[in-house]
């Protein structure tokens, strides 16, 4: 209970949402929230985002690379449902996996990081949300 209402006065866009966290990625956690007022002018309607719960359309996840004289070498992540990791997670891909599939490792040009089946573009996929950071190679020890 938060007691008292609040008046807060806006002279800029605000974004207003309600929040719940169970504290614990093991369990799932509800709220119900009620005698909840906007006043003002109000922009679209409400959206929601489930965090920790699995929205994402199952697909496999690949990444290719290759050089402008050849085909590309493609490695897939292990999980096919990749797509619904829904925590970050390092996928390490050992070099030689390309090099055994032809590709020069002296003369890359390109790579590219997708989902669904690398020589399959006919198929429409899934929908979904992915976040990538630290992409990055590292020398053979």
């Amino acid at each position: 209970m938060l007691g008292l209402p609040e008046r807060i006065q806006m002279i800029k866009n605000a974004y207003i949402g309600l929040a719940v966290t169970a504290h614990n990625a093991e369990e799932t956690c509800e709220a119900v929230f009620s005698n909840v007022t906007f006043t003002g002018t109000l922009g679209p309607e409400w959206t929601n985002q489930d965090i920790g719960i699995i929205s994402n359309d199952a697909e496999p996840m690949y990444v290719a690379v290759a050089n402008t004289s050849g085909d590309p070498a493609v490695v897939y992540h292990d999980d096919p449902n990749a797509a619904q990791i829904d925590a970050w997670t390092e996928w390490v891909i050992g070099l030689q996996e390309f090099a055994d599939q032809g590709v020069d490792l002296t003369d890359i040009d390109r790579i590219a990081i997708g989902f669904g089946t690398k020589d399959d573009t006919t198929t429409v996929g899934g929908s979904g949300i992915m976040y990538f950071d630290d992409i990055r190679l590292y020398r053979p020890r």
